[in-house]
């Protein structure tokens, strides 16, 4: 019965799947919240959010769902991002994943932008007016996901995306769904599916979008105020299909190759892959590459979320001979602007 349900649960996946990224060129540059496409944690940040098919733990609550379910019991995550370095640019992360019942696993994540300061303009005072606002992006998800027989995990994020300013603001809510399959003699084959960002549109609304006339009253002098209605603009779906092959050295350490594509339903598909390498579980070394279809690199035309990656973690056990540990992720994004996307990340695993 459950695995009736799982290939179902799949084929329903992919159909919807299938439905949504026909590949429509005439839509890209038309989705908005690219914030969503941001990856928060260094270690998948790392491998360029490579590793669709064994990104486990916290770090699935961003890329693949499924992996959440693959925790021990407890794990916990801080996340810092410096987002184009010397762009001013700062992302905080928190993630929290919880073991629930037999099999299960629930999680929550915060990620909150700081964009700095920018000066206040108006119609009266374009050049400024000596006040500056700071826009607010914020993004929440609850997540639950689930594993059979130790083979299948299937998940679903529920996210609320937030964009304002003080007069002004957007918000919509979002789904993401995962799967994950496990095989070979020793679990070292994976394949994984990844549906991100499908939900509402946005549109903002707010005083902000108010301006104030002359009535037209002749016998009375009295401002009114028309609010505009402002354009909406959807989410950044995407979806991801991704594999690995681990080669197991010794009881501990492991050499892994993987590769993602991802069809961008607003923008130009990627394709890329990476390597890690677990020395004992301690320490870890990984480095990734994506290539995006049909813009040439270093162009404007190529996004920024391309090229090569690296990153790396240190894990050290909490008590010995328990799965406790904590450990630092640290992960490089170059970018043909400023200098990089450097992520770092925090870790308590209980």
């Amino acid at each position: 019965m459950k695995h009736t349900y799982i290939s179902l649960w799949s084929m329903c996946f992919l159909l919807v799947a299938g439905s949504l990224f026909a590949g429509n060129p005439d839509r890209q540059g038309e989705a908005g919240a690219a914030q969503l496409l941001i990856n928060p944690w260094a270690r998948s940040a790392g491998l360029h959010s490579m590793n669709t098919s064994m990104v486990t733990g916290t770090d699935a609550l961003y890329l693949n769902v499924a992996g959440l379910a693959r925790i021990n019991k407890t794990q916990l995550q801080l996340g810092h991002t410096r987002y184009l370095e010397g762009a001013d640019i700062n992302i905080n992360a928190l993630g929290f994943g919880q073991r629930v019942g037999k099999g299960g696993a629930f999680g929550i994540s915060l990620v909150a932008f700081d964009l700095g300061d920018f000066d206040l303009t108006t119609v009266n005072t374009p050049e400024g007016s000596g006040a500056t606002f700071s826009p607010s992006f914020f993004n929440m998800g609850l997540s639950y996901a689930h594993l059979f027989a130790n083979r299948v995990s299937v998940g679903v994020t529920v996210k609320f995306v937030n964009e304002s300013i003080s007069n002004a603001g957007a918000s919509a809510m979002a789904l993401d769904a995962g799967v994950q399959y496990v095989t070979g003699a020793d679990d070292n084959f994976k394949f994984g599916i990844s549906l991100r960002n499908v939900g509402g549109k946005m549109r903002f609304r707010g005083e902000g979008l108010g301006t104030q006339n002359d009535g037209n009253n002749e016998t009375f002098e009295y401002p009114i105020t028309y609010y505009q209605r402002s354009a909406e603009y959807e989410l950044p779906s995407q979806l991801n299909i991704g594999a690995s092959y681990d080669w197991l050295l010794g009881r501990n350490s492991r050499l892994s190759l993987l590769g993602t594509f991802t069809s961008n339903a607003f923008s130009r598909d990627q394709i890329g892959g990476g390597l890690e390498f677990s020395l004992n579980r301690n320490f870890v070394l990984r480095a990734g590459y994506k290539h995006e279809f049909e813009a040439q690199q270093g162009s404007t035309e190529a996004s920024l979320d391309n090229g090569i990656s690296g990153g790396l973690t240190v894990s050290i056990p909490l008590r010995k001979g328990s799965d406790s540990r904590f450990s630092i992720d640290y992960g490089y994004r170059y970018t043909e602007i400023f200098q990089g996307i450097h992520n770092i990340g925090l870790r308590i695993d209980l």
